[in-house]
């Protein structure tokens, strides 16, 4: 079996690097550490050793310009490890590199700097201060700085516009809706500047529909500015519809990790065999992690894209199993996708014992 610690996407220049990464919780946790190596479990070490085992031996790239989701189940460690990122958390042990530097090593000063110019935090909860306006809000970072207001005003501004809220600026988060509020959120981590934004179960509280709306917020930004984003939840869907890389945690592991749509199609764990099992892979899967690569021939029934999903594809073949489809990637050829092959992927793969 594959190491499921390894990072496995290639793709961008690695800004944070998280090495063998250990967090215990307890009185004692260093005592801990050797149990822990040697193979002792959560529920082992909580039992047997009064601690909680938070994290064990993490090891996750993220990518500069791409969006890392990591997801699991509550318990899982996703939101002990995304606080290790800017240090809100000590861990017991490892490192997490920020562009090569490991920031256990830094100072007050330091750590400061980097949560308030390098990386942002938005919040399932929102974390609006009541008192204060929305431009207020979304300058709240600039303003920490010692910004002067008749300068960050315009930055505020533009970027509560950029997320649907011009001529909101002078109401109260208690005048806006869940979802406005989070909006909020959003434009204040902009305007922050920062070269990452830390995203904890960011949309989680809001209603699915006003959820939706989020996700594709997110990912139009995403398209236009690149940033590097973490993003935790425990739902799926979510996971499979925002992640360049997907990291997969049980009882503070990794389980696997990977670009999504290899996930789904090869799970590795009885643990990702249920969480997909109810997926609908006709909606999430695309046609690049099913077609056969290479340069096409013969006869088609027709130009596909590449990142069209197969949903599409099925609706189109007007339920023939017949059809032959060329695929286009920016207007050039890349492979080609017969209906046989969208069939294979439709059914779940089960891990062999």
């Amino acid at each position: 079996m594959e190491n499921n610690n390894k990072t496995a996407d290639p793709s961008g220049e690695i800004k944070v690097s998280i090495r063998h990464l250990y967090k215990i919780f307890g009185e004692n946790p260093q005592a801990m550490m050797d149990d822990v190596k040697a193979g002792m479990g959560k529920s082992e070490l909580l039992e047997t050793k009064g601690h909680v085992l938070g994290l064990n031996d993490i090891n996750v790239d993220i990518r500069s310009g791409k969006i890392t989701v990591i997801m699991g189940l509550s318990g899982s460690g996703k939101s002990t490890l995304i606080r290790h990122l800017n240090r809100l958390i000590e861990p017991t042990a490892g490192e997490v590199l920020f562009d090569g530097e490991d920031i256990l090593g830094w100072n007050e000063a330091k750590l400061r700097d980097l949560r308030r110019k390098h990386m942002s935090m938005v919040f399932q909860k929102f974390a609006l201060l009541p008192h204060r306006t929305v431009l207020e809000n979304a300058a709240m970072a600039l303003d920490t700085r010692g910004i002067a207001r008749k300068q960050y005003e315009a930055e505020a501004n533009k970027w509560l516009d950029r997320v649907g809220l011009g001529g909101y600026g002078e109401q109260y988060p208690h005048q806006l809706s869940g979802g406005m509020q989070q909006r909020v959120g959003i434009a204040r981590a902009l305007a922050s500047n920062s070269e990452i934004m830390l995203m904890d179960e960011a949309f989680s509280a809001l209603d699915p529909l006003i959820r939706t709306d989020m996700q594709n917020l997110l990912l139009e930004l995403q398209n236009e500015l690149h940033k590097t984003v973490v993003f935790i939840t425990h739902d799926l869907d979510e996971a499979l519809k925002l992640a360049d890389h997907l990291v997969i945690l049980k009882d503070g592991r990794v389980v696997q990790q990977g670009e999504p749509q290899y996930i789904l199609l090869h799970p590795n764990d009885p643990y990702i065999e249920d969480f997909v099992a109810d997926i609908n892979r006709a909606r999430v899967l695309r046609v690049r992690s099913v077609m056969t690569k290479g340069e096409p021939s013969g006869n088609f029934s027709g130009d596909i894209d590449h990142d069209d999903n197969l949903e599409s594809v099925i609706g189109a073949a007007e339920g023939s199993l017949d059809k032959r489809y060329r695929v286009m990637r920016d207007g050039k050829p890349v492979g080609t996708l017969e209906m046989p092959e969208i069939m294979r992927a439709l059914v779940p793969r089960i891990q062999e014992e």
